[in-house]
């Protein structure tokens, strides 16, 4: 891995939105809504820690609700720097209640990042195409072909009657994954979810020849893990003294490629 880890010092010595500090901004934030504060000390050190262990031409991707999107979006600009934006992606679907006092929430935001902006992979002749809305407006060839997605998304959600379906309650549909794999990884590449629920992640990798890496403190969500990659190597890691990962136990499961692990014990130790 070619990148740097910031000590807490060198943070706050960062310049993002408009010039200020990453400090500043985050204190602004935390005021605003001090619940943002809880969200953050979530998010912050696991995403530092991925862009870490992040290759120059690699590509980060953090999927959000409409509430918190806004917020982590300028935490992130202030975090990476704002060249390092690459797309922001709103994934639509359309299921479930509708609200009859507003304009019901079918959308959740997926922020993308690039380590280098010169340098980063991304192969949109690799992912799956779709279906033209307006097919006798285009030639014969196209409608053939399909249209390569734009950042807006349609997409259903784990349908509750269908075999993908695990039961874990935030599941992402694989087709999802599946689209920013394709378009940002290699096979035989390393991808890595710090934040695997119930491994979706690792089961898209894993049809798609990828190698990755999952990590969760959730008991159901390793449950869930263990019988949907059932080949898969599960590690227990204990986190002494490393405020980052919440003082808690952490299973992390990757495909057997256990020198993965031991070449990156020092992350909770």
């Amino acid at each position: 891995m070619t990148a740097e880890c910031r000590t807490a010092g060198e943070r706050g010595r960062v310049t993002g939105f408009r010039g200020r500090t990453y400090e500043r901004i985050r204190g602004d934030l935390m005021r605003f809504d001090d619940r943002f504060g809880d969200h953050r000390g979530f998010l912050e050190p696991r995403l530092l820690e991925a862009w870490r262990l992040l290759t120059v031409d690699r590509t980060p991707y953090l999927h959000l609700d409409h509430r918190e999107a806004h917020y982590a979006k300028v935490l992130l600009d202030a975090l990476f720097g704002r060249d390092a934006f690459l797309d922001e992606i709103i994934w639509a679907y359309d299921f479930g209640a509708k609200s009859r006092s507003r304009w019901p929430t079918k959308h959740d935001t997926i922020l993308a990042y690039v380590k280098d902006p010169a340098r980063y992979w991304f192969d949109s002749g690799a992912v799956d195409r779709e279906l033209y809305t307006a097919p006798g407006l285009v030639t014969l060839e196209k409608r053939e072909r399909g249209k390569l997605p734009t950042d807006g998304w349609w997409h259903t959600i784990v349908s509750p009657t269908g075999s993908e379906k695990t039961g874990y309650p935030t599941q992402k549909p694989e087709g999802v994954l599946r689209r920013t794999m394709q378009a940002s990884s290699r096979k035989g590449d390393w991808v890595l979810d710090f934040f695997a629920g119930s491994g979706t992640l690792g089961a898209v990798a894993r049809d798609l020849g990828r190698r990755f890496v999952l990590v969760d403190d959730e008991p159901v969500a390793v449950d869930v893990m263990r019988r949907r990659l059932p080949h898969a190597v599960v590690d227990l890691i204990s986190s002494r003294g490393e405020a980052a990962l919440r003082q808690r136990d952490l299973m992390r499961i990757h495909d057997g490629f256990r020198r993965c692990v031991a070449r990156h014990r020092q992350w909770v130790e």
